[in-house]
């Protein structure tokens, strides 16, 4: 709530493996986890939070060199015009990427998975002729199929296993699995009015 540009509504955290993220479709709906641990806050809440005000969202990675990277988008919403943001498939929608430092730069790995329904292995969603949340062992806004995939498998750094790991392809590659990733959302700054 307290760190830069906040306060910050964190609605994904993973930093120790302690919790399955390979989950179907009613646990990413509703969430799970705890807030005091690794957790998912759930597409409703998420869509909920987005509807009222503008938001933007900032996702901060760690490798297991414990070095950091983090983006932002000035734009996030999930299913901002749908009636029914369930049967829109909790759809993603940013505009506005920002490198966090320019001195440490990753590119946009979810630029790609932009205006993508959300998809788990029991609910298929993506555009790719298989299931991409089942081959890639996550659930995410995936295409055909993902160049970020930071609700795959908790793995431990380079790894064999192409792209089912915590990836964000354009800082470590596919077979690179992270450490640490927090994706948190904040009211835009020229929007947010302290009462």
């Amino acid at each position: 709530m307290t760190s830069k540009g906040g306060p910050w509504t964190v609605f994904q955290k993973r930093f120790d493996g302690s919790v399955s993220f390979y989950r179907g479709w009613k646990d990413y709906k509703y969430g799970f986890g705890r807030a005091d641990g690794e957790y998912w806050l759930g597409l409703k809440s998420i869509n909920l939070l987005t509807q009222k005000r503008p938001y933007r969202l900032q996702i901060n990675l760690k490798d297991f060199d414990n070095d950091t990277r983090f983006v932002t988008y000035d734009t996030f919403s999930i299913s901002p015009l749908a009636v029914s943001p369930e049967e829109d498939g909790y759809k993603l929608h940013i505009a506005g990427f920002q490198e966090g430092d320019i001195t440490k730069p990753i590119r946009d790995s979810l630029a790609n998975q932009n205006g993508m329904n959300f998809s788990t292995y029991d609910n298929d969603r993506d555009v790719y002729p298989g299931n991409c949340a089942e081959k890639y062992t996550g659930a995410y806004w995936y295409k055909n199929c993902h160049a970020s995939n930071l609700n795959g498998l908790y793995l431990t750094g380079n790894t064999s296993q192409y792209a089912t790991g915590m990836v964000w392809s354009t800082w470590k590659g596919f077979n690179y699995s992270l450490k640490e990733s927090v994706m948190k959302i904040a009211v835009k700054e020229e929007d947010y009015v302290v009462y």
